[in-house]
Order: structure tokens, then sequence, then C-alpha cells
């Protein structure tokens, strides 16, 4: 059943489960349960990763697609998230800028030390909320803000750091039995129709490695 916080004639926020794509492609996805909903109209501005999950927007319309699609482009939507990373961030809060190779035929990003094809320059802003020690070592909250949206974009420069999300396997985590620790907790957003700023926030579920951080009950 579809978690929607939001919904008016021009967009709906709702939650994207983990495992769910973000769109039309090989698997159960959010259009596709958007309109067995009764949505005869689903425009994707954005996209999470398939294993994470959070709040998305969706546009119900042609127009309000354009207009979103746009604020996407121009980097006016705020997208912060918050993760789960093994091990601490040598500082409490900072910026991480690398560049990017996303490797279509392993489905994996690399970071890279010079400029070529395919490289792409990506940013952002973190800060850690509170580390913990558990059965696989040290474990961090951290909430990220996205300067830039690359592919696997958090999971390859938090892994390349030495703090991998945890159980994402893919990018280093040693956690095999939970589910990859990103979710997309906030949007801010100029509603595409009546030029009013939207700030949707939601929290994840109270399951491991979440439910090992009281401090989320502060945001």
């Amino acid at each position: 059943m579809l978690n929607i916080l939001y919904q008016d004639d021009d967009i709906i926020c709702c939650i994207k489960p983990a495992g769910i794509l973000s769109q039309q492609g090989g698997g159960e996805n959010m259009v596709s349960l958007l309109q067995k909903a009764g949505l005869p109209y689903v425009g994707v501005v954005h996209r999470l990763d398939r294993n994470a999950g959070g709040i998305m927007v969706f546009a119900k319309n042609e127009a309000a697609a354009a207009a979103l699609s746009e604020s996407v482009r121009n980097r006016e939507i705020t997208k912060e998230y918050l993760a789960v990373v093994h091990n601490r961030p040598a500082e409490e809060s900072g910026v991480f800028r690398d560049l990017l190779f996303f490797d279509s035929v392993k489905n994996k990003t690399f970071v890279v030390d010079r400029m070529r094809k395919g490289v792409r320059e990506a940013s952002l802003e973190y800060q850690a909320l509170k580390t913990k020690s558990t059965g696989y070592g040290e474990i961090s909250l951290v909430k990220i803000r996205l300067h830039t949206g690359r592919t696997h974009q958090i999971r390859v420069q938090f892994g390349s750091r030495k703090m991998p999300l945890v159980g994402d396997r893919k990018y280093g985590s040693r956690c095999g039995f939970a589910g990859m620790a990103l979710w997309s907790y906030r949007l801010v957003f100029r509603h595409p129709a009546k030029n009013e700023q939207m700030d949707i926030k939601h929290l994840p579920p109270d399951v491991f490695p979440w439910s090992e951080f009281e401090a989320l009950s502060e945001l």
C-alpha cells in the first residue's frame, strides 16, 4: 500500500520502499504502483537507487512535470538524505568533492583522479549526528545534502573513504543481513503551480540499523 505524504491536482509526494524501482524497468516500480492507485499520468522528475527508500515527488500532469524537471536541472530542489555508515567521519561535518565515472557494464561508480570522457564532478555536504559501537564495529548516522545527483553518488563517496553504507555490499559493507541504510529524508521545492515552498520530511522505519539511533527522533 502506498504511503502518500501529500498530494493535490499537480503533484504527489510519497514513500518509495527499498527494493522498488523509481521508474518503469525490470521489476516492480513506483510508476506502475501509482497508476494502479488511479493516477492516469505519472511524471518522474528525479530518482532513487533501487535499494534506497524514502520521499519522492511525482508530477500528475505534463505542466507540473516540466516545471519540476526545470527545478531539478537548475538545482533548485533541496535533497537531504540520512545514511548509516561503517566507521566514523574524521570531521563532524564537511564537504566531499570527487570525480566520478559510472561503468554501465559493471553497474558501479568509481572515484577517478582526472577528468576524461564519462567523468562527472560530484559534491555533497554531510553532518555526522551520532556514532555507536556494534558487532560490526562503529557505525555512524549521517545527514547528507546533495549538491549533484550522480549515479550511486552517496554510496561511492562514502565507500571510497572507508565508510560504506551499512548493508551496501557493492561498495564495501560487511553487514549482509540489513538492507542498504540510505533514506531520502527531506525534499524542499517550489510547488510547480501554486508557487509555494514545499518542505516534506519523513523518517526511516524503526528497524536496524536506524533503530540504533535515538537521535532520529530529534530531526
